[in-house]
């Protein structure tokens, strides 16, 4: 049975009046991939620099393969970091940058060498070991940095947007590495990102936090399919969101009454009670369905072969479904006209008000 590395009890950081992390419960399991998201200012970044005992929370405990870590500094935890910035050294060679940790503990000359380029031929730029990291190109330079962190072999790495600085072809590139390697080695990853894709492409579990709180913890699919709170719902994917009232519920179906009519969807509530009805852009369809509604089309997003059409209804509300481009010229979706948008109970979630 897998083991919890990494545990986060009732964990808060306060800076003066200012909550940054509140009462976070947080359990990692020993060789799980965990990704960390939500928008700037929610605390990711914060809890990622708790974890590295680089900030001491407020008040909780953090411990980390059984040990109280909350007093530990950084430097006496086997916690390295991967920066968004890389933070590699300018006036040392790829080589020396990898052997930098490995010196400070004390590692000899000849095996902190063979290790170091160990880990760069593993990184598949052995080649570049004597070359100044200046001279390297991005996607380089963060294999550098990778193999700086895992040469030392931690139980836990710690990355703080590391790909946020590379073209979109390196990303996609650097996040097939990553999951690779946090396979092969069984390392736990503790990765904070703003981006949905890399969370979901790598993650085993997604953490969504929001001003200070953890709102959701789940796989990537149970995040995107069944979000837990209105905010989860808004921050992650296309979601259309329908508020409106219970006004029946018979065999796992629940009608709501909302702005634009009644709907239904799978689920249990009772009656009068206050909820909404997710529906995710890529399952409305165009065309009439089990619940349908009317909208016009505003606008476009493309984005390589997905389109993504923004509409609006007859009460202002913005909805958004998301086509194959392929099929876009025999759907109708064009600026300004007025089409039909349809989908089954099975195809929403029924999300309870908050309370």
């Amino acid at each position: 049975m897998t083991q919890p590395l990494v545990v986060l009890d009732q964990v808060e950081k306060r800076f003066d009046d200012f909550v940054a992390v509140r009462d976070a419960n947080l359990t990692i399991n020993e060789g799980e991939f965990i990704a960390i998201m939500g928008p700037s200012g929610c605390g990711k970044t914060t809890t990622l620099r708790m974890l590295a005992g680089l900030d001491a929370p407020t008040s909780g405990e953090i411990r980390i393969a059984g040990e109280v870590m909350n007093d530990v500094p950084a430097d006496k935890r086997d916690t390295p970091m991967v920066w968004q910035s890389l933070a590699l050294f300018p006036f040392l060679n790829a080589r020396e940058n990898v052997e930098f940790g490995l010196k400070m503990r004390g590692v000899a000359a000849d095996e902190r060498r063979t290790r170091a380029m160990n880990w760069l031929d593993r990184m598949e730029i052995a080649e570049f070991a004597e070359r100044n990291v200046e001279t390297l190109s991005g996607g380089q330079r963060q294999r550098v940095a990778l193999a700086r962190a895992l040469v030392t072999e931690p139980k836990l790495l710690l990355l703080d947007e590391p790909l946020s600085a590379l073209d979109a072809h390196l990303v996609i590139r650097m996040q097939s590495v990553l999951t690779k390697l946090q396979r092969e080695l069984g390392i736990t990853f503790v990765y904070v990102t703003h981006s949905q894709s890399e969370a979901f492409a790598m993650a085993d579990r997604v953490v969504i936090m929001s001003k200070g709180d953890i709102a959701q913890v789940g796989t990537p699919r149970e995040v995107y399919r069944a979000p837990k709170t209105r905010f989860v719902a808004e921050f992650v994917g296309r979601n259309n969101i329908l508020p409106g009232t219970v006004t029946s519920a018979s065999k796992g179906v629940v009608t709501v009454e909302t702005a634009l009519g009644a709907f239904t969807v799978k689920g249990d509530a009772p009656k009068g009670a206050q909820a909404s009805i997710v529906v995710a852009g890529d399952m409305m369809q165009v065309g009439a369905g089990e619940n349908s509604l009317t909208a016009t089309v505003i606008s476009e997003e493309f984005v390589g072969s997905m389109v993504t059409a923004f509409l609006e209804a007859e009460d202002g509300t913005e909805l958004k479904v998301q086509v194959q481009e392929r099929a876009l010229a025999d759907l109708n979706l064009e600026t300004g006209n007025t089409v039909t948008l349809g989908w089954t109970a099975s195809d929403g979630h029924l999300l309870m008000e908050e309370t």
